[in-house]
């Protein structure tokens, strides 16, 4: 009989516990860790952060909806992981074995990085639900005396699709309470251009979103480096494209959401040999610990290299369906260890996103994400956002329900028009 842990409770671990339940035997025993005792649908954090959502329609509590498929659940935060000995430690000092290991915790926020920022300086995110809560308290009182507002992305992040989506709906928000004309919107990003994502662009991602932009009178700071966040001023250096200093610009504002680049968290960062400088895992092809053979990771906690180089440093995203194909594999690979067989499956590493912009939305495909690519295209529509509401419900089902249906190959990649990753 083998114990498997599952670290974290995410959009990686959450579809891991059940693809392993519905693939192993019940000899087999299964156990998700999580720092709190609920589940949280992180893409829906931009509507939150406006009112579209509340605490109640994007979470639920994690125990009886695992207890009910014969899952153990802790929700407890992980202080440390002893590798050699095959164990975690817990912050109330009760140590777990395991036989193998699924980290899927997503990461480290690197506030720390910039000066002034994140939800205890002086600007919001929208990465956790209590940052959310807290952004929409703060847009609350922003209402009432409303002024100028900067979205965009750190130095250093990776996922700039949420970055571009809580632009055009607190854009859309602020349309609707007919206060728009009152909030100039500036977009600040690490990005080289607009619609670089991470990924050196997707399709016609460029012209499409420098157009909605000037659609939506945002202006924006490409090549954007913040050095520092005061109370009502951000200080910002914009490079060129040699990297080379262009302007400096001190930006007033009275709402302000920045991503922040991320690190891996703590208790797996502090793992000799497991991770990058960064603290992200280092996998092979099998999703498996380059020193590790019995630990596997998936999701942002993974190292993936950048696309290419950028005058400011940005990272490559891991997106959902690159997450659920990541998932797959581990379980597929575990099964094969316990039957003394190789592992054979392998992740997708295919971006394939859908950004709600409030009333429309803009989807993207990049098969596979790193160029030259199979596909690579990127298309707007109001039927995005009603795809987005849809997988939004659909994933809560999903995991209220114990089913380890894949969504996106089942159900995104056709509404898109692929039938097969080969395509």
């Amino acid at each position: 009989m083998a114990h498997i842990v599952i670290l974290g409770a995410g959009i990686g671990g959450m579809p891991a516990a059940y693809e392993l339940r519905n693939k192993l035997d019940r000899s087999h025993r299964i156990t998700v860790i999580n720092a709190v005792d609920y589940f949280q649908f992180i893409p829906s954090n931009p509507w939150l952060t406006v009112g579209w959502r509340d605490r109640k329609t994007v979470t639920f509590p994690i125990r009886p909806y695992l207890e009910k498929k014969g899952i153990d659940f802790i929700a407890q935060p992980v202080t440390t992981i002893d590798a050699d000995k095959n164990s975690l430690l817990l912050a109330d000092g009760n140590r777990v074995a395991y036989d193998f290991l699924v980290i899927t915790t997503g990461p480290k926020l690197a506030f720390d990085e910039v000066p002034g920022s994140g939800p205890s300086g002086s600007t919001h995110s929208i990465c956790t639900l209590n940052h959310s809560e807290k952004a929409y308290a703060d847009y609350e009182a922003f209402l009432k005396d409303p002024g100028p507002a900067i979205i965009g992305a750190m130095p250093g992040a990776s996922c700039f699709g949420p970055a571009y989506e809580f632009s055009f709906v607190f854009n859309t928000d602020l349309r609707r309470r007919k206060l728009r004309n009152k909030v100039p919107i500036t977009f600040v990003t690490s990005e080289p251009y607009i619609g670089h994502l991470g990924l050196g662009g997707v399709g016609d991602s460029k012209s499409m979103l420098e157009s909605e932009l000037r659609h939506n009178d945002i202006k924006w700071i490409t090549n954007a480096k913040v050095t520092r966040v005061e109370p009502g001023k951000m200080f910002v250096t914009e490079l060129d494209e040699h990297g080379a200093v262009k302007k400096e610009h001190e930006l007033p504002f009275k709402f302000s959401m920045m991503l922040p680049a991320f690190r891996g968290v703590d208790a797996v960062a502090g793992v000799e040999g497991l991770c990058n400088p960064r603290g992200f895992v280092m996998v092979d092809e099998y999703q498996r610990s380059k020193k590790y053979r019995n630990i596997f990771a998936a999701g942002v906690c993974i190292a993936i290299p950048p696309v290419e180089a950028t005058p400011v440093p940005t990272g490559a995203p891991k997106t959902g369906y690159m997450i659920e194909t990541m998932v797959t594999a581990i379980v597929h690979n575990i099964a094969a260890d316990l039957a003394g067989e190789p592992a054979t499956a392998k992740g997708s590493w295919n971006a394939i996103c859908l950004a709600d912009m409030g009333e429309t939305g803009i989807a993207f495909v990049a098969l596979p994400q790193i160029p030259p690519r199979n596909v690579n295209w990127m298309k707007r529509g109001k039927w995005v956002h009603v795809a987005k509401v849809a997988y939004e419900k659909y994933f809560m089902y999903k995991m209220k329900n114990g089913t380890s249906e894949p969504i996106y190959e089942k159900y995104i990649l056709k509404s898109l028009g692929i039938q097969r990753l080969d395509q």
